[in-house]
């Protein structure tokens, strides 16, 4: 049922989880389904003793798992060698049982006379096998390539280690620009007026995630009569429609309630009203909710009180209108517009006031911010920050 879906809570770290838990039992079914052994709860235990992890993403489909997850690279490196040189490394390859230390009969040989007898020939190295390995690895990787192909540097690894090393430390030294998909989970910052709801719905809409104004989820869960809903009514101004101080920790648990729903976490969310201090974004940041893009809507307070004080609601037709940008059509209309009690100047002036003693704890906070002159068209300040929202995050040098 899909009602019942949309309510469904996950943990913040159960994507990740899932993912793990969802590779387990593919690798596990997978090695019975092959193998066929005689006695396979013993052939599972040892299957838990390997060290199964190195060579994920092993196809296509697992490389998607993880790009939905959000967990993108910034740099894919492939290391290539003709398959006579890799059969040939392998079949010299050769185990210290006692430390587990990885040696080569060649390349490798351990100087010490104890460690070099007790040597033994590593499991599944024979030339069959190898082969075995090589087909299925040419079979799958190329299409696991053409996913990162935006951040794939090849480098040929037939050559000495350090030759190798190098150049791989200079790859990945450099900063790449990714166009893999990642889920998004966006915060907007920024003075009142400045256009984060504008800015957040816009986002919404283009991609398909969920918008959430925290105003809007407490004056919901009021009207929806839920247990938070209880505990928030008593700060409801009737008359205004609007909620104030309400306490942080009821705040967080509504916030976590609602975005830890399948829709955000599967879709991703837009995010905008909180935090707005350095405490609420700790507390965030403790319950697991962490955005990885925040945007800095910055705008001068004269623009804040050109754009807010001057707005003005027609209370017969609920039409929104502005002195400036969108006047009145008609006199009898003009004179029966109401001001909002909170787009009055003094108003203004003191959320403005409770903004900047909060916003440099803010940004230094969210030091991976990117921050915009939200003093232009609104559809300027859109593409920029979609532009942001499909590059990497900035560099720490």
């Amino acid at each position: 049922d899909n009602r019942s879906l949309q309510h469904l809570h996950l943990l913040p770290e159960m994507p990740y989880y899932i993912l793990g838990l969802s590779y387990f039992f593919q690798n596990m079914l997978e090695g019975l389904l092959i193998h066929k052994p005689d006695e396979p709860i013993q052939y599972m235990i040892s299957h838990l003793k390997q060290d199964n992890d190195h060579g994920f993403p092993e196809n296509r489909d697992q490389a998607w798992m993880l790009q939905s997850a959000g967990m993108t690279p910034r740099h894919v490196v492939v290391l290539y060698a003709p398959d006579t040189v890799l059969i040939e490394r392998n079949l010299g390859k050769r185990i210290d049982p006692s430390t587990k230390e990885v040696y080569h009969t060649t390349f490798d040989w351990p100087s010490d006379p104890l460690v070099q007898q007790r040597l033994v020939e590593a499991e599944g190295i024979s030339e069959q096998e190898t082969a075995k390995h090589l087909v299925e690895y040419h079979r799958n990787f190329p299409r696991v390539f053409q996913i990162y192909q935006q951040i794939l540097k090849s480098i040929n690894a037939d050559q000495p280690c350090a030759d190798v090393f190098s150049q791989v430390l200079t790859y990945i030294r450099t900063w790449c620009r990714s166009a893999a998909p990642f889920t998004p989970r966006i915060l907007f910052c920024g003075p009142p007026g400045s256009g984060k709801s504008l800015q957040a719905a816009l986002i919404a809409q283009k991609y398909n995630i969920v918008n959430i104004c925290c105003g809007q989820l407490l004056k919901e869960a009021v009207a929806d009569k839920t247990k938070l809903g209880e505990l928030i009514k008593p700060y409801f101004d009737r008359q205004s429609k609007e909620v104030a101080l309400v306490p942080d920790n009821i705040v967080l648990k509504l916030l976590a309630d609602r975005l830890n729903r399948l829709d955000c976490m599967t879709d991703g969310w837009v995010l905008h009203g909180f935090p707005k201090d350095l405490d609420q974004a700790e507390q965030m940041e403790r319950a697991g909710i962490i955005p990885n893009r925040i945007f800095f809507l910055n705008l001068p307070s004269e623009s804040v009180m050109e754009r807010l004080a001057q707005r003005m609601i027609d209370p017969v037709t609920g039409e929104r209108y502005h002195a400036m940008y969108k006047p009145a059509p008609l006199p009898d209309v003009q004179a029966r517009l109401k001001q909002n009690p909170k787009d009055t100047e003094e108003n203004i002036r003191i959320c403005l006031e409770t903004y900047y003693r909060h916003a440099g704890d803010l940004e230094e906070f969210y030091e991976d911010a990117f921050y915009i002159n939200a003093d232009q068209d609104p559809y300027v300040v859109f593409e920029y920050i979609e532009s942001c929202i499909v590059k990497p995050l900035p560099h720490k040098s």
